[in-house]
This record gives structure tokens, sequence and C-alpha cells, in this order.
């Protein structure tokens, strides 16, 4: 029966405290314990160490293991089980069957388990293994002795996780090489996932703290799969790898660092054939005399980075790239004939001559960079010119001694020579002999005064920050990127290229002349170049050498007075700022979007033809003369433009215009845009002082004109917009002072204007008669507005029938008119009616519809009387007069009494218990409201959510 017996040990989980202990614990310099991970292991276990006896746990007494026999089907299962974190955690028994490890790996595995942990389990008591009791073998436990084998309960919190191993590589791709040694150590499932190739070609060891037993032993195990090597960081990093570098025959990549590196273990660098990269990053080099020696017969990369080191020698025949970037040594020696770059930027104690010995060994160098080497001199750039043939990069920053007069590479391909003082407009000559040169960087080199350059193959160019730069000349066909910022003496700039795309020049206060040759251009920026003239115009007008230009800025160029540009290409332009300019004519005919905010002296505008959709010009106040031709503009605004007395607008699709405040737009101006603007449909002419009775006859040819605003005019007759505007459906007389009663007879006793909808009438003169007769009359009226009416005293709206029951139909003083239809009546404003004394809306008055009044700072009102059925909101907000209100509207959600000083509490009792809907009342400021008439309120109108006191308090 040796199949059935329990081959598995599982020991309990440490406290959660102490493994919360031990997270926080985890730093740069922690120790990695491999130990439970390289336990399992495929190759011939060691001998076994003395048998330790263990207990052998179960989740539950033998008499429950009996009761629960018939889950034994459970047992079959053979993936590895997977405990609640919330448990303790103790396995149970399972067949061999499922998961048999031999004897040698159980003791193997128990005997790499930290003693201390042990230990503690000794310690945990019923949940820990006790050694003293029981062997791990087979004859330990008998059969008979076991009731549970092959049925072996699961404990109720007992999660079964079946993970596919496809699953499980995908899960591990997550953990780093620490948690997998951890993982790994769970089964052999998780172990054999864990010990995947995949996660352990790369070794990264980086700032961690490893015994030399476990690092080797980890190399001894995956020596076939290791390709990278990380142990920058690592105490005595160079033992590890001195110990473990027979095994790591395939290592292409090793990365070491912070550390000191002996000569013995350079020596060992012969040991890895595979070797081709190697980094070396912050660390003293060599053996007593301070010297390092490298040699490597494959090794193609070789990075030595901020070391310290008297001399360094690399014999290493098949190098192509050396970097020795930020590192401190006096001398260095190559023996490299492959080698392709080379970098020794920022070598501060590498002399002139040690510098030009190590670059001439390589006769194949293609790329070197010397910049913060500040004793490079002409001479050394000299030689290396004539040993390297082949160099087509070079970085020369911040080497204050070279001018590069006599300097002849003629396979340059890239340039950088930024902050060298010693580079003037004499070093052009030099630089303009490589023609292969594509990329050239000239910031801060403060003597030089001008560039002149025709390079073939020239594709990009800095200036930055040249104090004493006056003049730019380029000529290259492939020309695609060029900067130029911090140039303040820079004048002229002349630029030929069939690729450049992109422009900016921003903030060039001294250019005055520009002219460009760039057949690509697309994007101009030329912001701030405040002496800019006139004539920077004729170089993006058409045959001015920028045929493709779509977008230009000349955003504050204040010297511009004369802006006329003649492109077809051009889309958007932008002259925001542009303070002196009088004149703008353009002739662009994919014009889709102009700025032309702060010009405030712009006197003459011409848009013929532009392809813009919108246009505003209300921000020129100046404006006198405009001339538009725009065959797709939907909305035009001149607002503003007060002294505008000529206008010339073709635009056949315009919808919108709006001429507010154009005190000299004349009838000739309103005809000939009416004629050539058939489309309108909204007409602002608000303010316009100067239009007349045949300016409005004109209005006839607009067909789909359906809103007319005149206020703050002086008309005095109205017959020509209701003879014209027949279709208007919105018409705003707001501060007309002028208009009569009879100006508006048209419209309630001959049917004027059937379409009208919305009718304002603020701040005008018209009396009440007029008032009462146009909402008795004019059902169709659906938005009135009698704002600021004086003339008002009492708006009263009754039947005819209500007339002859209050016997004063032959009074003339209160006229009453007849409500008869219904009317479409929602909204009616009064706000501010000075005279008004008196509402009444009775319910024959047939205002079905009425939805909203606002009488607010009506101060002489003293009575409200209302039944509308569908009112919703009532303001009467201010009326300090108000002392009768009396509210008939069912649908009342709304009503504002804030400062009705006069109201009474029994009065807005009365009112608001016939409103079933209201939920939103405020007495604010009601002198005559106390905190104690609020619950009074609440039960006269139960449906109130919200009343507002101010003072009073809120409830």
């Amino acid at each position: 029966m040796a199949d059935g017996r329990l081959k598995a040990v599982a020991h309990d989980l440490e406290d959660e405290e102490e493994m919360d202990g031990e997270e926080e614990g985890e730093t740069e310099g922690e120790e990695l314990d491999l130990s439970l991970f390289t336990a399992w292991r495929t190759d011939p276990p060691p001998p076994p160490p003395p048998r330790r006896h263990v207990s052998l746990l179960y989740s539950r007494d033998w008499d429950e293991m009996d009761e629960v026999a018939a889950t034994s089907r459970e047992s079959n299962h053979k993936r590895a089980r997977v405990f609640d974190s919330g448990e303790s955690s103790q396995y149970t028994g399972i067949p061999s069957g499922d998961l048999s490890f031999s004897r040698y790996t159980d003791m193997n595995y128990l005997h790499n388990l930290p003693y201390d942990d042990v230990e503690r389990q000794d310690e945990a008591g019923d949940g820990g293994i006790d050694m003293a009791t029981h062997d791990l073998t087979d004859e330990n436990v008998p059969d008979a002795e076991n009731p549970n084998v092959g049925n072996v309960e699961q404990p109720q919190s007992e999660l079964r996780m079946d993970l596919t191993d496809d699953l499980l590589y995908l899960i591990f791709s997550f953990l780093g090489q620490k948690d997998l040694c951890r993982a790994g150590a769970s089964c052999k499932q998780w172990h054999a996932a864990s010990s995947h190739e995949d996660f352990w070609r790369s070794l990264k060891f980086d700032n961690i703290q490893i015994t030399l037993e476990n690092f080797v032993s980890i190399c001894l195990r995956y020596h076939q799969n290791v390709k990278e090597l990380n142990l920058s960081g690592v105490p005595r990093a160079d033992v590890l790898f001195m110990e473990a570098a027979s095994c790591l025959s395939r290592l292409e990549t090793l990365t070491l660092g912070k550390g000191h590196l002996s000569d013995a273990f350079f020596q060992e660098l012969s040991a890895l054939p595979a070797l081709i990269n190697l980094s070396i990053c912050d660390s003293a080099l060599g053996g007593g005399i301070n010297e390092a020696t490298i040699q490597h017969d494959r090794l193609r990369n070789l990075h030595i980075v901020k070391c310290r080191s008297h001399r360094i020698a690399v014999r290493c025949p098949q190098l192509l790239k050396l970097s020795m970037k930020r590192s401190s040594m006096t001398h260095v020696t190559l023996h490299s004939p492959q080698l392709r770059e080379l970098d020794l930027s920022s070598c501060h104690k590498l002399s002139d001559a040690a510098i030009r010995a190590a670059a001439v060994a390589c006769p194949k160098l293609t790329s070197l960079d010397t910049s913060f080497c500040s004793c490079v001199t002409d001479e050394t750039l000299r030689e290396i010119s004539q040993a390297c043939l082949s160099l087509s990069s070079l970085d020369a920053s911040n080497c204050h001694n070279i001018s590069f007069e006599s300097v002849k590479l003629s396979m340059l391909v890239d340039l950088k020579l930024h902050s060298c003082e010693g580079i003037t407009s004499a070093s052009m000559a030099a630089i303009a002999q490589s023609r292969l040169l594509e990329a050239l960087q000239l910031d801060n080199c403060s003597l030089l005064t001008s560039v002149s350059l025709d390079l073939p193959h020239l594709r990009k160019i800095s200036l930055v920050h040249l104090r004493k730069f006056v003049e730019l000349n380029l000529r290259s066909p492939v020309l695609q990127y060029i900067k130029v910022s911090r140039c303040s003496a820079l004048q002229r700039i002349n630029i030929i290229s069939n690729s450049l795309q992109k422009l900016v020049l921003q903030k060039q206060e001294s250019l005055v002349n520009l002219s460009l040759q760039c057949y690509s251009l697309v994007d101009v920026d030329l912001s701030d170049c405040e002496s800019l003239t006139n004539s920077i115009c004729d170089v993006f007008s058409k045959g001015g050498g920028c045929p493709m230009l779509r977008s230009l800025v000349l955003d504050n160029c204040e010297s511009l007075s004369v802006v006329e540009i003649r492109s077809c290409s051009l889309v958007n332009l932008s002259l925001a700022g542009c303070r002196t300019m009088t004149s703008l004519k353009l002739s662009c005919p994919s014009l889709k979007k102009v700025n032309l905010d702060g010009c405030d002296h712009l006197e003459v505008a011409n848009f013929s033809p532009v392809g813009l959709e919108s246009l505003n010009l209300g921000i020129c106040p100046k404006l006198d003369t405009v001339h538009i031709e725009a065959p797709i503009m939907t909305t035009l605004e001149l607002k503003g433009c007060g002294v505008l007395s000529k206008a010339s607008i073709k635009c056949p699709c315009l919808i919108s215009l709006d001429a507010s405040f154009c005190r000299q737009f004349v009838d000739g101006s309103l005809s000939g845009t009416v004629v050539d603007c058939p489309l309108i449909e909204q007409l602002t002419l608000s303010s316009c002082l100067a239009i007349g009775d045949d300016g409005l006859y004109s209005l006839i040819r607009l067909d789909r004109l359906t809103l007319l605003d005149l206020s703050y005019t002086f008309l005095i007759n109205l017959q020509p917009v209701f003879d014209s505007c027949s279709k208007l459906k919105v018409l705003k007389l707001s501060a007309c002072k002028y208009l009569t009663d009879s100006s508006l007879d048209a419209l309630y006793k001959q049917g004027a204007l059937p379409s009208l909808l919305e009718l304002d009438l603020s701040y005008s003169s018209i009396g009440q008669n007029a008032i009462i007769e146009l909402l008795a009359n004019c059902t169709n009226l659906v938005n009135v507005n009698l704002n600021g009416c004086t003339n008002l005293h009492e708006l009263v709206c009754v039947s005819a029938d209500a007339m002859s029951i209050d016997g004063n139909s032959g009074n003339k003083d209160a006229v009453m008119a007849t409500w008869k239809s219904e009317r479409l009546l929602e909204v009616l404003n009064c706000t501010g009616c000075p005279n008004i004394k008196k509402v009444v809306i009775t319910s024959g008055a047939n205002c079905l519809h009425l939805s909203k009044i606002n009488l607010n700072l009506s101060t002489n009102l003293k009575e409200v009387d209302l039944a509308c059925s569908n009112l919703s909101i009532l303001n009467l907000s201010n009326c300090t007069s108000l002392e009768i209100l009396k509210l008939d509207c069912p649908r009342l959600t709304n009503l504002q009494l804030p400062a009705c000083t006069m109201l009474a509490e029994d009065e807005l009792e009365g009112a608001i218990s016939h409103c079933n809907l209201l939920e939103s009342l405020n007495i604010n400021s009601c002198n005559k409201m106390n905190l104690e008439d609020f619950e009074r309120l609440r039960s006269a109108c139960p449906s109130l959510k919200r009343i507002q006191g101010g003072s009073l308090g809120g409830i």
C-alpha cells in the first residue's frame, strides 16, 4: 500500500504580522534567499541528511474524515491546492498518485528550509510541524492507521485553482525573479512554470545582496538559458562573477557598477566566449597600480561610464562601440581596428595628445564625441580627419579651443559645435566643404556673425542664442527643419529649399528682410518680429516663393501698416495685435480663418474673394470702409463699427448679419447688402440711426427673414416693416422712444405679421391701450417683453362677461379687452414697470398656455389676481407695495416674493392654498412674515418642499 501513503508535507505560513514586517524591511540591499527555490531540482539530489520527524497534519479529526469519505473523487485532481489567505495554512495529506515526490526530494525540501523557520513552526502548536514525534517515511504512516488515504476531505475554506501551464506562464511573466523564487517553492507545477527559460534569460540582481552560494546555484541551474547578467550595486560583484564564470558560457551581456573591479576580473572575461556587451558604471578599475586592461576577442560594445583608473587599455579586435563618458583617466590605449563609435565626452583628465592618439588608432571610426573636452584643438581634429576618412558624426560641443577653420571632413554627416567660442564666420568655409552634411548645430557660438552655406544634403540646422548673428543664407534642396531663436541682432534671412515645410522665427526684433524660395513651405510663424515692414507681404503673396503656404502668423508685428496678400493656398491668417495696421486687403479664395483681435486702427478692409464661413469685424472700432466677397460665408458681425459708412457685402449664403451700433450704416449700404445676400434670416440693426424707410422697404427681398432687431432706433413708422417682412417671427423694438400707439395699429387691427411669435417693446413709449389690444388680438404671440414700460398702469385681462357683471363696460378710464379665442402666450415679462398697480388675468382670458410671468421690480404694484391653469413660475420680487395676492394656479411650482414688505401672512396663506403643486417659495425680507408662520404656510400648501426666508431662516 505504499502508493496510498502520504508523501506531501506542509508547514504553516508565517504570521501575517511577520510577513508584513518582512516586506517593510526589504530594501535595495536586501539579501536574496533562493534556498527554497533551488530545492526543487531535477538532477540527482545529494544524499539526504539525517531524517527529521514531523507529524502529519489533517484538517479534521479521524471521525470527521470517515463521515466525508464520499468526497474521495476530489483527491484524483492533479493540480496543487491553494488555500484561502484567511485560514490557518495547513496542508492535508494527499495520495502519492496526485503529487508524488521521492523521499530524497521531501527531505531535501525540508533541509533547505531555514532552520529558524522550522523552529517557529515547532512553536506554532497545532498548526506547526512537530519535528520530534513522527518520521516522514513510508513506514511511519501505515495504511491501517490512516483512514483518509484515497479519501481526503476538502477544508471548507479551501479554494481550488486549476491553473493551466499557459495561464501560469502568463501570471508569472509579471513577477520579478525574487517572487519567482518564492512561487517556485510552492509545488512542482509552480516550480516547473517558474523555471521557464524565458524568465531566466536575464538575471537582474542590481542593488541586491545575494550570497555566493545562492548566486552560483542559480547560475549552475540556468547556465543554458542565461544571456544577460546585471550585478550593478551588488557587493563583491567581481568575486561572484569569477566564481560562476565557468558556467556562463552563453552570456552575451554583462553589467556591473558601484564597486571595484580587479585585474583578475578582467582576465576572467576570456571565459565568456559569447560575451558581446559589457557595461561598467561608477567603478574603480585595475589593481595596485590602478591600471585596467580589457581584452576579449568577440566583444562588440563596451561602456565604461564614470569609472576611475589611471590608465585603460582596450584590446578587443571585434569592438564596434566604445563609450568612456565621464570617466576619470589620464591615458587610454586602443587596439580595436574595427571600432566605429568612440565617446570620450567629459573626460576632463585626458590630454589633447591622448585623445588624438586614441582616435587615430581607429581608422574605421565613423562617430566621435569629444564634447566637454576643453583641451581639444584644431590640430587634433585635422589629424583625426586625415586618419579617419569615414568619420561621419562629430560632436565637439563646448570645446573652446577649436575654430574649425582648417578642418576638412569630407564624409561628415552630423556636426555639433554647441557653445564653441572659437567658431566664427570664417569657420563656415571649412564646414561648407562637408558636402554630405545633413545636421548642423551652432547654438551659443557667441562670436558667429553670419552663416552662408550651400549644402545639397543639409536637412536640419539650429541657431540659438547667437548674440552677434546678423545674416543667414541657406541653400539646400532637402532642408526640412530650421530653428532660429534669441538672435536679437539678426536682420536678413535668405532661405532656398524645396523640402522645408515649417518655419518659426519668433521674437526676431531686428529682422527686416526675409526672402524665401521654399516651394513646400506650409506653416510660417513670425510672431513678435517688430521690425518687419509691409514688404513682407510680397514674400507670401502669389509669386513670392511660397506657393503652398497654408498658415501665416504675423501677431504683434507692430511695424506693419498696410497688409496686402494674394494667395490661393492660404487657409489661416493671424494679425492679432498689429495695432498700427490701417489697411487690409486679402485675395485668398481658400482662406477659412482670420484673426484681427487688437487691430484697433484698421480703417479699410477688403476681403475679395475669401473662403471664410464667418467673420467678426466688430473689434475694429475705426473701420470706415469694408468690401466682402465670400461665396460660403454664413455669419458676419459688424457690431461696434461706429464709423462704418461704406459697406459692400456680397455673400450669397449669408444667414446672419449683425450691424449693431453702426451709426453711419445708411439705407444704400443696407439695400445693396439685401440684393447680394438674399438668404439672410437674422438681421440686427440695433442703434443703426441712419436707417430709414427706404432701407426697411428693401427688406422685401429677404424671403427668409425671421428675426429683425430695430432696438434703440428713432423709428416712428413701422409700416415698411409690416409690408416687407411678412414672415417675421421675432421683432425687437426695445427702447424705441418715438413709437406711438398708432405705430402698432396694423398688428392688432389689420393682422400684420401673422407669423410673429416674439415681440419686444421694452422701455418703449407705447401706451396702455395699445398693449392691452396687442395682448387681446395678437393670439399668435408666444413671448411678450414689456420691461420698463412707463405708460403701463393696469394689466387687466378679463372676458366680456366679467366686464358686464362688474358694471364697468361704460368706464372710459379702465380699458378692458374682450378675450374670446384661445391664445398661445407662454411668457410675459413686465420687469421694472414703475407705474403698474394692478395685474388681473382671469380664466376667461383664455391664457391656457401662459407658464411664466415676471413682474420683478414693479415697486407700485399693489394687486395681483391670477387664474392661469398652466402657470408654473411667478416672479414678484421687490414688489414692495404688494398687498393683495390671489392665485388660482394649480400648476404653479415656483413663487418668488422677496422684499414684498407689505404682504401679510394671511394673504399669502390664502393665495397658496389653491396651488397644489407649489414646491419652492421665497419670502426673503418679507417684514410681515415670522418664523412661526412657516408651519402655517406648510399646512396651507402641503406640496411645499423649500421655503426661503433669508433673515427669517430657511426651511
